[in-house]
């Protein structure tokens, strides 16, 4: 982790609070330069991002993005519904309305939630997969959730979901995002759009109940008989995100002892403590952005909390506080395939290069197919919709696993599901996934892993993305023998822009980010914390010798 800042972890004071007022004419007012690189539509493994305040998401963006998305439509042949979905970012709001304006326009299908329903990511994904049950060709649906994830409260997300439910593939949002940035430069033309008022009354606008039909259905997923008989003390914390009108309904659905611990919204997220670089952020993951939840451990048997588009968990226990997710991850794991026979044999792990080796070993001893596969979710949505992956995870705290019954639940990550199975595996084993992990470190070996960013040019980026094992030199790390350099993932030969090089105690990977003038190195090592440092050094002189050369 890089340097922590010095009020990581305390209340955001009020001069950490965005203005909604200006960031929102900001979003209106601005016009993008199509001729800057940071200002272009350009989309990273979850979609374009971007701030108004920055002239990277304002409302030509949206216009141009969503024109190139019917674009992609009429040239797939896709006509059925689309469904719109939005988190609690204060971007998101104009976003779906300009979003509309353009799909009302061209004659598209909409669904939407009712006015003031906010709309979680895996609720979107769910909708489309029930809606294209029995249909194929032309008469299915597709998706738009406006997001950014747990980006900071300035920014805005937009990101899109062909058919099959899950994240788009880089051959599809390379087509939107060359269309969305042709629209840019010509100004518009060629973008239709109604306004706001005529897109909400048009025909072509539909209301959908999204809470509805999730809360009803994931009682396919989870076990809730198992949860509500122990009597366990649930805590949850929605983190002011898309899930908040959510949990209450769970908890009255399935008669749960769930306590909310906020249900408050506001897009300046005034209630969330620092992240480790002074901003606001909410991140499940993070113990600094966590503190409201932590301090109320003792309160419950297990807590847990989501971030702004309920995509990703966190898991908080009495025994050890906020799990790092990959510990929780491979309690998930090994829990699921020793307690769903529903899913038959055969079914596999899915998990990415960057998330723990301690999976790799689970899935050994399960006896379970791995798929290892390159950073986005977007690889395990086949998968998990024909039921050959019976999860998929990767070390962000994203997963989503199978019906009980072995079908498919959700093709994107899903925060609730990935939370509640916690409160499923404490009731069913006696053991919170705190306890759960030490078991499994007693009998797989204990991981200490890390991830340090160190600063790149565009140039070393587009360098460290094409590295190949021939690339790499080294023959030793950190005192063993190298066992293996890679390029591409194991499951499928796609490439991970960057390398792997593992040892038989240990790992890391370096790839460049998406988003920032940085590249990224994960290390996990199975001996220790010494071991550990060693290995991330050694990495980083790696690294830059090699994008040096």
């Amino acid at each position: 982790m890089s340097r922590l800042h010095p009020l990581a972890g305390q209340p955001a004071p009020p001069d950490s609070l965005i203005d909604l007022d200006a960031l929102n004419e900001a979003y209106y007012s601005r016009q993008p330069d199509p001729s800057s690189p940071e200002q272009q539509v350009s989309f990273g493994t979850s979609g374009h991002r971007g701030s108004a305040l920055d002239g990277s998401f304002n409302e030509w963006h949206v216009l141009a993005i969503t024109q190139a998305i019917v674009d992609h439509r009429k040239q797939q042949g896709i006509a059925g519904p689309l469904f719109l979905g939005a988190d609690t970012h204060a971007l998101s709001a104009p976003a779906v309305t300009s979003a509309l304006e353009v799909l009302a326009a061209n004659g598209v299908d909409v669904m939407l939630a009712p006015a003031g329903q906010y709309t979680p990511t895996p609720a979107v994904s769910l909708a489309i997969l029930e809606y294209n049950q029995g249909r194929t060709g032309s008469a299915r649906a597709d998706g738009i959730v406006v997001t950014p994830s747990h980006n900071p409260p300035r920014d805005g997300g937009f990101k899109y979901n062909p058919p099959h439910g899950g994240p788009a593939d880089s051959d599809i949002t390379s087509g939107i995002q060359k269309d969305a940035n042709a629209y840019l430069q010509q100004l518009l033309q060629g973008v239709h759009r109604l306004d706001a008022d005529s897109a909400l009354a048009a025909n072509t606008t539909h209301e959908h109940d999204y809470l509805a039909q999730y809360v009803e259905l994931l009682g396919k997923v989870i076990d809730f008989d198992v949860i509500r008989a122990s009597g366990i003390r649930l805590g949850v914390d929605p983190l002011g995100g898309a899930g908040v009108a959510y949990w209450p309904a769970i908890a009255e659905r399935y008669q749960l002892p769930l306590t909310v611990v906020s249900d408050v919204v506001d897009g300046r997220f005034p209630f969330m403590s620092l992240d480790w670089d002074g901003k606001i952020r909410m991140d499940p993951s993070s113990p600094y952005a966590m503190q409201r939840l932590t301090q109320l451990r003792d309160k419950f048997d297990i807590a847990f909390a989501c971030d702004t588009d309920h995509d990703r968990h966190g898991i908080v226990t009495p025994s050890g506080g906020l799990m790092q997710p990959n510990n929780y991850l491979s309690v998930a794991v090994d829990y699921l395939f020793r307690n769903r026979p529903g899913w038959g044999a055969g079914v596999g792990v899915g998990k990415t290069v960057v998330t723990t080796a301690m999976i790799e070993r689970i899935a050994r001893g399960l006896g379970a197919p791995l798929f290892d596969a390159p950073v986005g979710f977007k690889w395990f949505s086949p998968g998990l919709a024909e039921g050959s992956l019976g999860l998929g995870c990767e070390e962000s705290a994203g997963a989503s696993f199978l019906r009980r019954d072995g079908r498919v639940w959700t093709t994107d990550k899903d925060g609730i599901a990935a939370a509640l199975l916690s409160a499923e595996i404490t009731a069913r084993t006696g053991q919170d996934p705190s306890q759960y992990f030490e078991s499994l470190a007693t009998t797989y070996g204990r991981p200490y892993a890390d991830r340090v960013d160190g600063a790149a040019t565009r140039e070393q980026k587009a360098r460290l993305s094409k590295l190949t094992a021939a690339d790499v030199q080294a023959t030793s790390l950190a005192g063993e023998a190298v066992k293996a350099v890679i390029s591409t993932a194991p499951a499928n030969g796609a490439a991970i822009g960057g390398i792997k090089v593992s040892t038989a105690n240990g790992w890391f990977a370096a790839r460049p980010s998406g988003t920032e003038d940085i590249y990224k190195v994960y290390a996990e090592s199975f001996r220790d914390e010494a071991h550990l440092q060693v290995l991330l050094q050694e990495a980083q002189e790696i690294v830059n010798k090699s994008l040096a050369s």
